[in-house]
This record gives structure tokens, sequence and C-alpha cells, in this order.
């Protein structure tokens, strides 16, 4: 198995040679390449990937703004592998990623896999508390951090394995954006590929690096979903509309404090354990906040997005890529 590391990557240039750095230092013993796709960045990339091309099998390619989606796939297109290795230019990759990934698809292969994310130490407060609501247990049910608890495990393409036949199958990424990864993984359930998810392949996730970037991103989150909905109705759940829930209790809450102060309790109790899982999580009182704050945010953008996009869509006669085609690229 000869694996093809593909990152995309816009601008970016610390994290990319951060990027490069840990792929760089990694204990993998057999051959593999990487490359990375410039997908017209407005500032010179060259310089962050010249002193790793002889560290490395490495290969720089310049392109037309496309989006990342579809700079995956020609980074796929032009790859030599027979196994891709998809990265976030804003990951750090542990040492040991490649040889738990192939050791975990010499003993069960599938064609799709996806792994956890996790905050490295070197990572600011706002980034670990971002973290943390995207992958805890009490925030999100794990379903994004490495948990097949509550649904079924869709990869993510921040750190996602793809066969070379699963991709000629499918073609690759479509053009929606965010949403593009669960999307190509129900057309590969569809298809009857395997998927998988493997616990110990994790990365160190980046994320957004403010609160107002998550707020836009999380937003972007939840009108994707629901178009995935429309798309794929036989792959919605009831847990995508948890967020929305959750912001109808808090604002009902608020509404009748002044006649029972139960609800606004529940609601502080809840804010309260997201607090105090944050600060033994990271040792941190100021994380442990910057959490619960990033909790709000995220519910509140990903749950108000969601139903206003799944409405316009049931009221309306139009396309997704009509109605939204900020979250498209051509």
């Amino acid at each position: 198995m000869f694996f093809s590391i593909i990152v995309p990557v816009y601008n970016r240039q610390d994290e990319l040679f951060e990027f490069l750095d840990s792929i760089a230092k990694t204990s993998f013993k057999e051959p593999f390449e990487v490359l990375v796709i410039d997908d017209g960045s407005s500032v010179d990339l060259s310089n962050v990937v010249h002193p790793f091309l002889e560290k490395l099998n490495l290969k720089y390619v310049k392109k037309a703004n496309s989006g990342p989606g579809d700079s995956r796939n020609y980074g796929m297109r032009n790859a030599t592998g027979n196994y891709f290795l998809i990265f976030d230019s804003d990951c750090i990759i542990p040492k040991d990623y490649l040889t738990t990934v192939s050791k975990s698809l010499k003993e069960e292969y599938v064609d799709c896999f996806g792994g956890p994310d996790d905050a490295d130490q070197s990572f600011s407060k706002v980034q670990k508390a971002i973290d943390f609501v995207m992958t805890a247990p009490v925030t999100t049910g794990g379903i994004r951090g490495g948990s097949e608890k509550i649904i079924k495990f869709q990869p993510r393409s921040f750190n996602m394995g793809l066969s070379r036949e699963a991709f000629l199958a499918t073609d690759g990424f479509a053009k929606i954006h965010p949403g593009e990864d669960p999307e190509l993984v129900f057309r590969l359930w569809k298809l009857g590929f395997k998927t998988k998810l493997i616990p110990t392949a994790k990365v160190c996730h980046k994320r957004r690096v403010d609160l107002d970037k998550f707020h836009l991103q999380v937003s972007k989150f939840g009108a994707t979903r629901a178009i995935l909905n429309k798309w794929y109705p036989e792959y919605a759940k009831p847990t995508f509309w948890l967020p929305t829930l959750f912001v109808v209790y808090t604002c009902f809450s608020v509404l009748i404090s002044l006649l029972s102060t139960i609800p606004i309790f529940l609601l502080f109790v809840y804010s309260l354990l997201v607090l105090l899982s944050a600060i033994i999580k990271y040792r941190s009182l100021v994380i442990g906040f910057l959490a619960v704050k990033a909790l709000y945010i995220m519910m509140f953008g990903y749950g108000i997005h969601f139903l206003e996009t799944t409405l316009i869509l049931l009221f309306s006669k139009k396309e997704p890529q009509e109605l939204f085609p900020k979250l498209f690229f051509k």
C-alpha cells in the first residue's frame, strides 16, 4: 500500500510549515508522497515548501482557486498512490500516525476511514476551548471527536483516508462547502463502500483562531447539514436537530424566568457541567469560561441556520445551489 498525502492550502504559510514539519518527523519507514495543492493563494508558498523538498517526496502544485474539495480531487488525480490520506493544512500529524493507519488497514481494510482530532499544547486558549466544544461528549456527544455511540461515524476531510478505487467510483468531493466530506461519505455508503473510525489515528487540529470565525463556520455547518438532509433523507438523524432545540429551550427559559426559574436553572447546571469539564481537561479557568461561550456560539450559530435553511428548502422550489450560492464553489 502506497500512501499519497493530499493537503489543499490557501495562504496559511505558518500552518503549512507546521504541517510539513510534523510529516517530516514521521516514524513511518515505508515510502510515501506528499502533494501540496496551492488553491490560488495570494501569497507565495514556495518558500515554505522548499526546505522540505529534500526531506520528503514532495510535490507542490499551484492552481486557480476552486475550493478545498476540488483541490483535493486535483491532488488525488495527480497522485501516484493507491490510498490517499487527506488533511487540512491547519493540522499537526503525530509521528506514529502513518504507522497506526497502515496497521489498521492491514488488519481490517476499508475504502474510507476517518480519525478524531485533539488540541495540541501549543494551541491558544480560544483554540482549545473551540476544540473542546466540538469534540467533548458533554457538548456534541463525541460524534465529532471520535465516537460512534450516537450515530455512525462520518469521516471528515481534515483527517480522512480514501482508496483510489473509491475516488474513481465517486469522482471525489462535490462543490458544496462546507459539508463536502459527509456528502462524499453518503455517496460511498450508497455505492456499498465500507468506512470506519480509527480511534488512534488522531491529529491535532487548530480549527478557527477566533470566536467570530468559529461562529461563521458553525453557521455554515448548520446550513449545509440542512441541504444534506434534503439530498440524502435516508441519512438524516434526529440528533441533527439538537442545536435548534437547544436554542428554543434557551429562549423559552429566559422568557418564562419570571414565572418559573426551573428551566433556566437546568440550563445553568448544564453550562456549569461544560465549564467544569473543560477546566478539568485543560486545568484552566479561562479555557473553561471560553468553552461555555464557544458552546453557545456553536449551538446558536448551527441551530438557527439549520432551522432557517430547512424551512427555506421546504417552501422553495429552487435548488440549493440557487438559494445558497455562497455555499457552493463554481
